[in-house]
């Protein structure tokens, strides 16, 4: 008997122990899926889809005010409000996938439709009757309605697509490793660094081909190129299908994110008259092996937000029965998503900075000198240099000040993940600073040498303004790739794809906050001016405005931020779960993560593997 059992264990331990599974439900070999063998074909396509991407967004500033004879501050209000729809519908595509589809078929039929907005795209600018017609001097015939209404249809077909794509792909190659077990947990904490690696060498491409490609070529060329890319990656992705993992959708479709906190908040009220236990022992909470057997994770009890806990107290029995009661694992994952949307609120201005790159960058960037070698470079192509900053910073991030640091610390990643963040945050502040003087110094070469004409081409070089860019590329390996580790990290377990969209509803978010600011400062300034010159901040003519009263403006939002981030950070209280049980000895201590600063408490634990058997685990999953 003592041989069967050993047998049955060695047979358990070949497969994943997370409960994952592949695409018809079946248990999973380790050795066979996941890991870097599937996430190679999740890398390959995020990096063809962001050359995609940022082959629309980085020029479409440019498209719209040269081709559809747009004005600057509508132009840049539409490249926000469209970028902004990029990152907020991901909202609603990855409510679906964590509770009704789960992320591979979300994706599935998302990045169809994504691949359809990138084919009308190519279309409206390739055929004649779908944009205007421009002369060989560059004048330009005003768009139809009809026009204008086809090319913002498939510009919105595609962030619809989005929404499905983004909070799905990159939380489904952080599913290929194995949290329950010691080596996969530790090659996932590089996962994002590689995993935004591959996204900007995608956008490097586009900054610096595809731009180069649609201004000197041709806009139809420069848009079939990532369209035809797009096309093979999807190809790439489904031929990696029998190598990949898959989390199964939870059965029970009511312990929905939205459902899961109004039933926590409406025990809590309920329950407000209640007087709170001293020990959380005495709150509702399943026993471990419930948790085991569900392939779930028991979260601790922590003291923030103790009016939550309420939620949790243990009822009568005419109590019990009358309605569903609140654990307090699940109370705790209301106090993590509300903590993590203080967070975000923190990361948008930061994001509405990062809206700059694409809008009044790129402006800014057309007035200047911008010859190299007898070339002239597009304005949208300085924007690889935050590409390669951050290209080359990464491996230095991950491989050298990672492990120097992890000697000190003790903490896997480094630094906790706040203070990731509160670095970028800390550096973004200083691209705008760099912004900001860079525009004092250009509107004083305007005024010693009067071009103040809205064509005119002041004499200083475009790279004066590489500094800003290196800056906010340096400041993304820090900020970018610490917001999205630490939202999936943070994120109750069966809400990842949920918790993915906290970054890219916070992208979003700096976009339409960007737009709203840019349209209230014209209007305030030229209103208030209209006595005199009625000159905007942001005309039509940044020769003739004053964008660097704009970039002090973003200065100080960014300064009472940071100190906001600060105080938010202080305060926050990192997720902190029980990984590993041992099922026959139900009194040993579970071992223990706080999963944020990367630390493992075990104290007296015993560190046993789990030996539920795979089968038992799917079904109760």
């Amino acid at each position: 008997m003592m041989e069967d059992a050993m047998e049955e264990e060695a047979k358990q331990d070949l497969y994943t122990k997370d409960g994952s599974v592949d695409l018809r439900g079946r248990p999973v070999l380790a050795a066979r899926t996941g890991r870097w063998k599937a996430c190679a074909f999740l890398v390959g396509y995020e990096a063809f889809e962001r050359m995609a991407f940022y082959g629309v967004a980085s020029n479409l500033v440019v498209y719209l005010t040269t081709q559809l004879q747009e004005a600057t501050v509508p132009s840049v209000r539409n490249v926000n409000n469209w970028t902004g729809a990029v990152w907020m519908t991901p909202i609603a595509g990855a409510y679906i996938a964590d509770t009704f589809l789960g992320r591979f078929w979300t994706f599935t039929v998302s990045s169809l439709i994504y691949l359809a907005g990138m084919v009308l795209i190519t279309l409206a600018v390739s055929l004649k009757s779908l944009h205007p017609q421009c002369s060989p001097d560059g004048g330009c015939a005003s768009a139809t309605r009809q026009q204008v209404a086809f090319f913002y249809g498939a510009l919105y077909t595609m962030a619809l697509g989005a929404g499905g794509t983004k909070p799905n792909i990159s939380t489904f190659g952080a599913d290929q490793f194995d949290d329950f077990d010691a080596r996969e947990r530790e090659v996932k904490a590089s996962f994002f660094n590689w995993w935004m690696f591959s996204s900007f060498t995608g956008a490097l491409v586009a900054v610096l081909v595809l731009v180069f490609v649609q201004e000197n070529v041709g806009w139809g060329v420069g848009y079939t190129i990532p369209t035809v890319g797009l096309a093979l990656s999807l190809l790439l992705f489904y031929f990696g299908t029998p190598f990949y993992r898959h989390k199964p959708v939870p059965r029970d479709t009511a312990a929905g994110p939205a459902r899961l906190v109004g039933r926590v908040f409406r025990e809590a009220f309920a329950n407000r008259r209640r007087p709170l236990p001293d020990s959380a022992g005495e709150l509702q909470e399943h026993e471990t092996a419930w948790y085991t057997a569900a392939g779930k994770r028991r979260l601790h009890h922590t003291p923030a937000f103790r009016f939550l806990d309420r939620a949790a107290l243990i009822r009568s029995t005419e109590e019990e029965t009358s309605r569903r009661h609140c654990t307090v694992t699940e109370v705790e994952e209301v106090k993590l998503i509300i903590g993590m949307i203080v967070v975000w609120l923190s990361t948008l201005v930061p994001c509405t900075i990062w809206a700059q790159v694409n809008t009044l960058f790129v402006k800014q960037g057309t007035t200047l000198d911008r010859s190299l070698g007898g070339v002239r470079i597009p304005a949208a192509s300085l924007g690889s240099f935050i590409t390669i900053s951050m290209l080359l910073s990464i491996p230095v991030y991950d491989r050298v000040l990672v492990p120097l640091v992890r000697r000190r610390t003790g903490n896997p990643r480094g630094i906790t993940l706040l203070q990731r963040l509160g670095i970028g945050c800390a550096l973004q502040l200083l691209v705008v600073l760099c912004a900001y003087l860079v525009e004092v110094r250009r509107m004083r070469v305007i005024r010693e040498r009067s071009v103040y004409g809205a064509g005119d081409t002041v004499p200083m070089s475009i790279f004066w303004m590489l500094p800003q860019y290196v800056l906010m590329g340096v400041g993304d390996v820090f900020n970018s790739v610490g917001i999205l580790e630490f939202f999936y990290d943070q994120s109750p377990d069966g809400m990842r794809s949920l918790g993915t969209t906290f970054f890219t509803s916070g992208l979003g978010v700096g976009n339409f906050l960007n737009s709203l600011l840019v349209t209230l400062v014209d209007r305030a300034t030229r209103g208030r001016r209209r006595g005199s010159d009625g000159k905007s901040w942001i005309g039509d003519n940044l020769n003739d405005s004053h964008l660097d009263y704009y970039y002090v403006f973003l200065l100080l939002l960014s300064v009472v931020n940071m100190a906001l981030f600060v105080w938010v950070a202080l305060r926050y209280k990192y997720k902190r779960e029980f990984l590993e049980v041992d099922l026959e000895h139900p009194g040993t201590p579970e071992l223990e993560m706080t999963s944020g600063q990367g630390k493992v408490e075990s104290g007296k634990a015993m560190r046993v593997p789990l030996t539920v058997p795979q089968a038992k685990l799917q079904t109760a999953v």
